[in-house]
């Protein structure tokens, strides 16, 4: 099995031990306060499913090497395509976690991708955070 490889070139911004961060307009970015939540894994399958359909990379398979990480990881991953869209959204923006765990975990939503209606999915979407329909 060959291993396709992908390259690219990152340029720097600024000169090495500059910390100034203030942009080219004399102020400092916003920084958003808090962390990311871990379920923000629905970007990164959307885009692997973009870099195997450009044909950037082969396979999951070969993303799971890249990634060093498990085929059972990315197919974990993956999954989350199955969610309706308005579900995927509703991830992608939910907010920065302040403080303590996470409010979503990806063992929770497996369940929602397993199942193949739409309507079923945002019902229990919606008992699982307490939202009416």
């Amino acid at each position: 099995m060959s291993m396709q490889i992908v390259e690219c070139t990152l340029a720097r911004q600024r000169p090495r031990g500059d910390t100034n961060t203030t942009s080219l307009a004399g102020h400092a970015p916003p920084v958003a306060s808090g962390r990311v939540p871990r379920i923000a894994l629905m970007a990164l399958a959307l885009r692997f499913e973009q870099l195997v359909h450009s044909g950037t990379v082969r396979d999951y398979a070969a993303l799971a090497g890249l990634g060093q990480v498990s085929r059972a990881r990315i197919t974990q991953i993956m999954s989350l395509l199955h969610l309706a869209p308005d579900l995927q959204e509703k991830i992608l923006f939910l907010p920065r976690v302040q403080s303590g765990r996470d409010r979503m975990h990806l063992h929770e939503l497996q369940a929602l991708t397993a199942l193949l209606d739409w309507q079923e999915q945002r019902h229990r979407w919606n008992e699982m955070h307490g939202t009416a329909t």
